[in-house]
Protein backbone atom coordinates (compact mmCIF):
# COMPACT_ATOMS: atom_id res chain seq x y z
CA UNK A 1 0.00 0.00 0.00
CA UNK A 2 1.34 3.41 -0.97
CA UNK A 3 1.98 5.71 1.94
CA UNK A 4 0.31 9.10 2.31
CA UNK A 5 3.08 11.65 1.75
CA UNK A 6 2.91 14.51 4.25
CA UNK A 7 4.38 18.00 4.29
CA UNK A 8 4.33 19.65 7.73
CA UNK A 9 4.86 23.43 7.70
CA UNK A 10 5.47 24.95 11.13
CA UNK A 11 8.12 27.30 12.54
CA UNK A 12 8.61 25.39 15.81
CA UNK A 13 11.12 22.55 15.09
CA UNK A 14 10.70 20.68 18.41
CA UNK A 15 6.93 20.52 17.85
CA UNK A 16 7.41 19.29 14.26
CA UNK A 17 9.97 16.69 15.31
CA UNK A 18 7.62 15.29 17.93
CA UNK A 19 4.65 15.30 15.57
CA UNK A 20 6.71 13.62 12.84
CA UNK A 21 7.69 10.79 15.18
CA UNK A 22 4.07 10.23 16.17
CA UNK A 23 2.74 10.30 12.62
CA UNK A 24 5.42 8.02 11.18
CA UNK A 25 4.45 5.33 13.67
CA UNK A 26 1.50 4.82 11.34
CA UNK A 27 2.31 2.38 8.57
CA UNK A 28 0.45 4.44 5.97
CA UNK A 29 1.96 7.88 6.74
CA UNK A 30 5.31 9.34 5.63
CA UNK A 31 6.60 12.85 6.34
CA UNK A 32 8.54 14.01 3.26
CA UNK A 33 9.21 17.67 4.19
CA UNK A 34 9.13 19.96 7.23
CA UNK A 35 9.47 23.58 6.02
CA UNK A 36 9.72 26.27 8.69
CA UNK A 37 8.20 29.22 6.81
CA UNK A 38 5.50 29.81 4.22
CA UNK A 39 7.75 30.48 1.23
CA UNK A 40 9.66 27.25 1.83
CA UNK A 41 6.37 25.37 2.18
CA UNK A 42 5.21 26.53 -1.23
CA UNK A 43 8.58 25.72 -2.84
CA UNK A 44 8.76 22.20 -1.40
CA UNK A 45 5.11 21.47 -2.18
CA UNK A 46 5.74 22.34 -5.84
CA UNK A 47 8.78 20.05 -5.88
CA UNK A 48 7.42 17.09 -3.93
CA UNK A 49 3.64 17.19 -4.58
CA UNK A 50 2.68 15.78 -1.16
CA UNK A 51 -0.68 14.08 -0.74
CA UNK A 52 -1.49 16.19 2.32
CA UNK A 53 0.05 19.48 3.46
CA UNK A 54 -0.38 20.26 7.17
CA UNK A 55 0.13 24.01 7.52
CA UNK A 56 0.29 26.25 10.58
CA UNK A 57 -1.73 29.45 10.17
CA UNK A 58 0.89 31.81 11.64
CA UNK A 59 4.28 31.42 9.97
CA UNK A 60 7.09 33.83 9.07
CA UNK A 61 7.83 35.20 5.57
CA UNK A 62 4.46 34.04 4.23
CA UNK A 63 1.47 33.26 6.44
CA UNK A 64 -0.09 29.84 6.32
CA UNK A 65 -3.30 30.90 4.61
CA UNK A 66 -1.48 32.60 1.73
CA UNK A 67 0.85 29.61 1.49
CA UNK A 68 -2.20 27.34 1.30
CA UNK A 69 -3.61 29.41 -1.57
CA UNK A 70 -0.39 29.16 -3.53
CA UNK A 71 0.04 25.44 -2.88
CA UNK A 72 -3.53 24.73 -3.92
CA UNK A 73 -3.06 26.71 -7.12
CA UNK A 74 0.16 24.89 -8.02
CA UNK A 75 -0.77 21.44 -6.65
CA UNK A 76 -4.55 21.01 -6.90
CA UNK A 77 -4.31 17.34 -5.91
CA UNK A 78 -2.66 18.17 -2.57
CA UNK A 79 -5.18 18.21 0.26
CA UNK A 80 -4.46 21.00 2.73
CA UNK A 81 -5.11 20.68 6.44
CA UNK A 82 -4.66 23.89 8.42
CA UNK A 83 -3.26 23.26 11.90
CA UNK A 84 -3.52 26.13 14.35
CA UNK A 85 -3.54 27.02 18.02
CA UNK A 86 -6.48 29.33 17.34
CA UNK A 87 -10.03 28.78 16.12
CA UNK A 88 -10.82 32.44 15.52
CA UNK A 89 -13.40 33.28 12.88
CA UNK A 90 -11.04 35.20 10.52
CA UNK A 91 -8.60 32.26 10.45
CA UNK A 92 -11.25 29.66 9.76
CA UNK A 93 -13.16 31.68 7.17
CA UNK A 94 -9.96 32.74 5.37
CA UNK A 95 -8.87 29.09 5.31
CA UNK A 96 -12.16 28.09 3.70
CA UNK A 97 -11.69 30.79 1.08
CA UNK A 98 -8.20 29.46 0.40
CA UNK A 99 -9.71 26.10 -0.55
CA UNK A 100 -8.37 23.98 2.31
CA UNK A 101 -9.81 20.57 3.08
CA UNK A 102 -9.75 20.88 6.83
CA UNK A 103 -8.92 22.94 9.92
CA UNK A 104 -7.69 21.32 13.13
CA UNK A 105 -6.64 22.86 16.43
CA UNK A 106 -3.22 21.97 17.82
CA UNK A 107 -4.95 20.97 21.04
CA UNK A 108 -6.66 18.12 19.17
CA UNK A 109 -5.65 14.59 20.24
CA UNK A 110 -3.15 12.96 17.88
CA UNK A 111 -5.60 10.16 16.92
CA UNK A 112 -8.04 12.85 15.74
CA UNK A 113 -5.32 14.45 13.63
CA UNK A 114 -4.42 11.09 12.10
CA UNK A 115 -8.06 10.45 11.22
CA UNK A 116 -8.29 13.95 9.73
CA UNK A 117 -5.22 13.33 7.56
CA UNK A 118 -6.68 10.13 6.18
CA UNK A 119 -10.06 11.75 5.67
CA UNK A 120 -8.83 14.78 3.70
CA UNK A 121 -6.64 12.45 1.64
CA UNK A 122 -9.83 10.55 0.77
CA UNK A 123 -11.50 13.77 -0.35
CA UNK A 124 -13.51 14.57 2.76
CA UNK A 125 -13.68 17.92 4.53
CA UNK A 126 -12.71 17.86 8.21
CA UNK A 127 -13.12 20.78 10.60
CA UNK A 128 -12.36 20.60 14.30
CA UNK A 129 -15.58 20.81 16.30
CA UNK A 130 -14.06 23.11 18.91
CA UNK A 131 -12.87 25.55 16.23
CA UNK A 132 -16.28 25.61 14.56
CA UNK A 133 -18.01 26.07 17.92
CA UNK A 134 -15.80 29.08 18.69
CA UNK A 135 -16.65 30.60 15.31
CA UNK A 136 -20.36 30.09 15.85
CA UNK A 137 -20.06 31.73 19.27
CA UNK A 138 -18.34 34.72 17.69
CA UNK A 139 -20.97 34.99 14.97
CA UNK A 140 -23.71 35.03 17.59
CA UNK A 141 -21.83 37.64 19.61
CA UNK A 142 -21.40 39.82 16.52
CA UNK A 143 -25.16 40.13 16.19
CA UNK A 144 -24.86 42.69 18.96
CA UNK A 145 -22.97 45.31 16.93
CA UNK A 146 -23.10 47.76 19.79
CA UNK A 147 -20.54 45.73 21.69
CA UNK A 148 -18.03 45.95 18.87
CA UNK A 149 -18.57 49.67 18.38
CA UNK A 150 -18.03 50.21 22.10
CA UNK A 151 -14.67 48.45 22.00
CA UNK A 152 -13.36 49.91 18.74
CA UNK A 153 -9.88 51.32 19.07
CA UNK A 154 -8.92 54.86 18.12
CA UNK A 155 -6.45 55.52 15.30
CA UNK A 156 -3.50 56.17 17.63
CA UNK A 157 -4.31 53.08 19.69
CA UNK A 158 -4.26 50.97 16.53
CA UNK A 159 -0.91 52.47 15.57
CA UNK A 160 0.50 51.51 18.95
CA UNK A 161 -0.98 48.01 18.76
CA UNK A 162 0.38 47.40 15.23
CA UNK A 163 3.88 48.21 16.44
CA UNK A 164 3.43 46.18 19.62
CA UNK A 165 2.32 43.24 17.47
CA UNK A 166 5.75 43.27 15.81
CA UNK A 167 7.43 42.84 19.20
CA UNK A 168 8.72 46.42 19.32
CA UNK A 169 9.51 47.78 22.78
CA UNK A 170 7.56 50.65 24.37
CA UNK A 171 10.64 52.85 24.09
CA UNK A 172 10.99 52.21 20.36
CA UNK A 173 7.25 52.70 19.80
CA UNK A 174 7.51 56.08 21.53
CA UNK A 175 10.42 57.03 19.29
CA UNK A 176 8.66 55.99 16.08
CA UNK A 177 5.43 57.80 16.93
CA UNK A 178 7.21 60.81 18.46
CA UNK A 179 5.41 60.46 21.78
CA UNK A 180 6.60 59.81 25.34
CA UNK A 181 7.14 56.36 26.81
CA UNK A 182 4.47 57.15 29.42
CA UNK A 183 1.98 57.94 26.63
CA UNK A 184 2.70 54.57 25.04
CA UNK A 185 2.03 52.87 28.37
CA UNK A 186 -1.23 54.81 28.72
CA UNK A 187 -2.35 53.77 25.24
CA UNK A 188 -1.59 50.12 25.97
CA UNK A 189 -3.51 50.23 29.26
CA UNK A 190 -6.51 51.72 27.44
CA UNK A 191 -6.24 49.06 24.73
CA UNK A 192 -6.14 46.29 27.35
CA UNK A 193 -9.16 47.76 29.15
CA UNK A 194 -11.21 48.16 25.97
CA UNK A 195 -10.45 44.64 24.77
CA UNK A 196 -10.78 43.02 28.18
CA UNK A 197 -7.26 41.55 28.08
CA UNK A 198 -4.16 41.77 30.25
CA UNK A 199 -1.22 41.38 27.87
CA UNK A 200 0.13 42.41 24.48
CA UNK A 201 -0.30 38.90 23.11
CA UNK A 202 -3.97 38.73 24.09
CA UNK A 203 -4.56 42.21 22.65
CA UNK A 204 -2.97 41.24 19.33
CA UNK A 205 -5.00 38.03 19.08
CA UNK A 206 -8.21 39.90 19.87
CA UNK A 207 -7.38 42.56 17.24
CA UNK A 208 -6.77 39.86 14.61
CA UNK A 209 -10.07 38.23 15.52
CA UNK A 210 -11.89 41.55 15.17
CA UNK A 211 -10.23 42.20 11.81
CA UNK A 212 -8.33 45.28 13.02
CA UNK A 213 -4.98 43.58 12.36
CA UNK A 214 -4.11 41.13 9.59
CA UNK A 215 -1.75 38.16 9.65
CA UNK A 216 0.63 40.06 7.38
CA UNK A 217 1.07 42.69 10.09
CA UNK A 218 2.42 40.09 12.52
CA UNK A 219 6.09 39.13 12.69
Amino acid sequence: MDKIKLLIADDHPPFVEGLTLLLERQSDLEVVATPTHGEEAVKLAKELHPDVAIIDVAMPRLNGIEAAKQIKAACPDTAILMFSAYGYEPYLLASLQAGVSGYMLKSSPVPDLIRAIRSVHDGQAIFDFQAVREVLRELVTDIDGECRRHHRLHKRELEVLRLAAKGISNKEIAKRLDISNRTVQTHLLRIFRKLGVSSRTEAVLRAVKEGWLTLDELP
